[in-house]
C-alpha cells in the first residue's frame, strides 16, 4: 500500500502496479467466488472477475429477469449459475450483492451457510453498519470485507471493457483468518478497480448515502428542476431551458471537469462565464451547506436507513416507485430531454454516414 497525497492529506491507496492482477489471482486461487444477486452491481463485478480469470459462480432465483440476464451473459445453469442457496453453499467468498432489502430478507439463509473460514463480501456498508435495523450480524469465525466501486455496475463493466477502471473503496470489518486484508484488495483488483482507497464500513455508508441524496442524484436532480423551472417561467422555450440546464452540463462541462478539474474549467471559459461562476458559487455553497449538514445528520442517526427499510418493505412499494418515476419521466423537463437525445443521436448518425 502506498501513501498518496490528496490536497495536502496523505491517504492509503492501492494501485494495480503494486498489487497486480497476477498477485490477486494467486491470493484467491483456491477460492470459489459466489456472487449472490444479479441486479445492479452483480453483473459488472461477476463478469469482470470471470474475464480476469477468477473462479466465479452466480446465485440468483430461477424464473426471474435477472436469471435470464445471467443466462444471456454466458453463465451456465448447474455449472456457474445456481440458486441463491446452492451458490452460497458452494462459495468460499460469498459476495452479498443483493439490494439492501434483499439482504435483510435473505440474511437467515446466508448466515446458515457461512461456515468457519469463509469470507462475507459486501459492496455497501449498509447492512453491517445499521445492523440494529437489518439484523445482519456475521458469525465471529468468518472474514467480513468490503469493496465499493464508486459508480454503477454498468459503469464498472464499461470502463473495464474499455481498458480502464472505476475507483473503489475497500474495508475490513472482521479478520477471522488473518488474511482478510489481502483478500479485500485482491477482490478490488479482480472486479476491475482503477485504484483502491481504504475506509471502514461506517464511513462508506455515511458518504454513500449522503452522496446519493446530495450531489450525485438528489441535489443534482433538484437544482436541475429549479433552474429549468426558472427559465421556463421567465419565457424561455423548453429546448433552450433544457440545453442551458442539462445538455451543456452533461455533454460538455462535466466530462471536461472530470478530465481536468474545475479550476481548468474556470480558466478555459469566457470571461463572462468565469466571472459569473466565481461570483455565484459561494452563494450556492452557503445556501446548500445547511441542507447537506441536515442530510448527513439524518444518515448518521440511522433515520435514512430506517426510512429506506420501512418504505422498501411495504407490499405496494414497487408500484408506488413506478408512479414516482413515471411522474419524473413524463415531466416537460425530461420529455424535452428525450427529444434532445433523439436529435443528438440522429446528428451523430448523420456525421457517421458522411464519414
Amino acid at each position: 500500500m502506498a501513501q498518496i497525497n490528496f490536497g495536502g492529506i496523505d491517504e492509503n491507496v492501492v494501485t494495480r502496479d503494486e498489487f497486480p492482477l497476477a498477485k490477486a489471482l494467486e491470493v484467491l486461487q483456491d477460492d470459489t467466488i459466489a456472487v449472490i444477486g444479479y441486479g445492479v452491481q452483480g453483473p459488472g463485478q461477476a463478469l469482470n472477475m470471470r474475464d480476469n480469470g477468477f473462479n466465479v459462480i452466480v446465485g440468483q432465483r430461477q424464473g426471474t429477469a435477472s436469471w435470464d440476464r445471467a443466462i444471456k451473459d454466458g453463465w451456465v445453469e448447474g455449472e456457474t449459475l445456481f440458486s441463491l442457496e446452492e451458490a452460497a453453499e458452494r462459495g468460499t467468498i460469498v459476495c452479498n450483492l443483493l439490494s439492501d432489502a434483499g439482504q435483510i430478507a435473505l440474511w437467515p439463509m446466508l448466515r446458515e451457510r457461512l461456515t468457519p473460514g469463509k469470507t462475507l463480501y459486501f459492496s455497501h456498508g449498509f447492512g453491517i453498519t445499521f445492523n440494529d435495523q437489518t439484523g445482519i450480524i456475521p458469525p465471529a469465525d468468518v472474514d467480513v470485507i468490503l469493496v465499493a466501486p464508486k459508480g454503477s455496475g454498468t459503469s464498472l463493466r464499461r470502463l473495464f471493457q474499455a481498458g480502464g477502471g472505476l475507483n473503489s473503496s475497500f474495508a475490513v470489518f472482521q479478520d477471522a483468518t488473518g488474511h482478510a486484508y489481502e483478500k479485500a484488495v485482491a477482490m478490488g483488483i479482480g472486479v476491475g478497480s482503477g485504484y483502491l482507497f481504504e475506509t471502514d464500513f461506517k464511513k462508506e455508508v455515511y458518504s454513500d448515502l449522503t452522496g446519493e441524496r446530495g450531489v450525485l442524484m438528489g441535489a443534482l436532480a433538484g437544482i436541475i428542476e429549479a433552474q429549468y423551472q426558472v427559465l421556463r417561467q421567465r419565457g424561455h422555450s423548453p429546448s433552450e431551458a433544457f440545453n442551458e440546464t442539462v445538455e451543456e452540463l452533461t455533454q460538455s462541462l462535466v466530462p471536461l471537469v472530470g478530465e481536468n478539474g474545475m479550476d481548468w474549467m474556470f480558466a478555459n471559459c469566457s470571461v463572462t462565464a468565469q466571472r459569473g461562476a466565481l461570483d455565484w458559487k459561494g452563494r450556492f455553497r452557503e445556501a446548500t451547506l445547511p441542507v447537506l449538514n441536515e442530510l448527513y445528520d439524518s444518515v448518521a442517526s440511522g433515520e435514512e436507513a430506517r426510512r429506506t427499510i420501512e418504505r422498501g418493505s411495504t407490499p405496494n412499494y414497487r408500484s408506488e416507485l413506478e408512479a414516482e418515476l413515471k411522474e419524473v419521466g413524463d415531466s416537460e423537463l425530461w420529455q424535452t430531454g428525450a427529444t434532445v437525445r433523439r436529435l443528438r443521436s440522429k446528428a451523430a448518425e448523420k456525421v457517421e454516414e458522411l464519414g
